[in-house]
């Protein structure tokens, strides 16, 4: 038996106005969700436990079968993961984006969606500028890069996400708490450096959001995780353009697969990372499958985009796994959900539970519901469960099989 799990971060919604009171998913064109919600068994998921914040990272730990509540210790040690950044025992790192302020108001947590290699740029000066041998900064992808500091500093501090409080007044959302003066610092006296930084002069003359400040949060240490072969006595493989979800694959022992022109953005290569996965499984026994592309849209609060995403990942992923594991020889059984919701309205992550399929090339047990979506899945007979059960669920239903 093999397993695929496909993610569509942030996909779930809430019911809209302009949609009729629909939400996104029921809105939207989504023919191999719905059929392999008719032809399998539906729930919900809770992804995000109680007292932990809703972010992605919780939220993929929990699909990718790790109880938050035992090994989340942050986002950015994940993030350090994926780029082979080391963390000593007193290490704290921080998530670091490249944001744009304008009148001292935060109007966008990505600058644009940056590209990496105007990124690469800010930050090989912000770390000339401002990194010591106690503080130093690491280009990431995109908009999402990292600072390490050393001595615990900063592990304390009360950070918020830029994506949770688009619209604010900056000054009302510093970092605050033990050890919030050196980030504050930090943030303020990269806003000159970058502004008067050629990159953003350009970006500004082609009409393009400056990254004009940089932006603290997610910080922690390293965890301490137990390798999925361990856990559940699988091999298997990760597909993402997100450090984050890589850093998780890395922890877990998994083997993280890079596609060509996956991006982690509305442009993202749909198809790549589904033929990608299926290839994998000719060697491994589960490939989880990450698109960031509906949470992304979610953030942007830019409703047609979430519609295409979504419909993109329905068609060009799920499609294109479903038809691949009909013809294989091998026995399938896979599951879709999102990690969490990214309501249009908010632009940020809720706790919401989310809905999840799963869905066999055995013949099975098939419950009545019909479409997948928040409410139809309330009617599923997997009922509502606890998202990092659910590999394990997998695992025993392919025995009973």
């Amino acid at each position: 038996m093999k397993y695929i799990i496909l993610i569509g971060d942030g996909m779930a919604d809430f019911s809209l106005d302009e949609l009729g009171g629909k939400t996104v998913l029921q809105k939207a064109n989504t023919p191999n969700m719905d059929y392999m919600t008719r032809n399998g068994l539906a729930g919900l998921a809770i992804n995000v436990p109680e007292g932990l914040p809703p972010g992605s990272d919780v939220a993929n730990m929990s699909v990718m079968g790790y109880d938050p509540d035992v090994y989340y210790s942050g986002r950015a040690p994940l993030e350090a993961a994926s780029m082979g950044i080391p963390l000593e025992k007193n290490d704290v790192a921080f998530r670091c984006n490249l944001i744009t302020i304008d009148d001292g108001n935060i109007a966008d947590h990505s600058a644009g969606h940056i590209t990496s290699e105007e990124a690469r740029e800010l930050m090989e000066t912000i770390d000339r500028e401002l990194g010591t041998d106690e503080l130093r900064f690491y280009p990431g992808i995109s908009y999402r890069h990292l600072l390490v500091a050393s001595n615990d500093l900063g592990a304390k501090a009360d950070c918020t996400p830029p994506h949770d409080v688009i619209g604010g007044e900056m000054m009302d959302h510093m970092p605050k708490g033990e050890g919030s003066d050196v980030l504050c610092r930090l943030i303020e006296e990269s806003m000159p450096i970058l502004e008067n930084h050629s990159v953003n002069e350009k970006r500004i003359k082609e009409g393009k959001s400056p990254a004009n400040a940089i932006w603290f949060w997610g910080q922690g240490y390293a965890p301490s995780f137990r390798t999925f072969d361990e856990l559940y006595g699988l091999t298997g493989s990760v597909i993402s353009a997100v450090d984050l979800i890589k850093g998780l694959g890395i922890y877990a022992g998994l083997d993280i697969i890079d596609v060509p022109g996956a991006t982690g953005y509305l442009d993202t290569n749909y198809v790549g990372k589904a033929e990608y996965a299926m290839a994998s499984l000719n060697e491994r026994d589960i490939v989880v499958v990450h698109v960031e592309a509906p949470d992304e849209a979610g953030h942007m609060g830019d409703l047609k985009a979430k519609l295409q995403a979504i419909e993109d990942f329905d068609e060009k992923v799920v499609g294109t796994v479903l038809r691949a594991a009909k013809e294989d020889d091998e026995d399938c059984m896979i599951v879709v959900l999102p990690d969490h919701p990214t309501p249009i309205v908010l632009r940020t992550h809720t706790s919401d539970p989310v809905p999840f399929l799963i869905y066999s090339t055995l013949e099975n047990e098939v419950d009545s519901v019909e479409a997948f979506d928040e409410d139809s899945m309330k009617e599923g007979s997997l009922g509502v469960v606890r998202g990092c059960d659910i590999v394990q669920m997998l695992i025993d239903k392919a025995k009973q099989a």
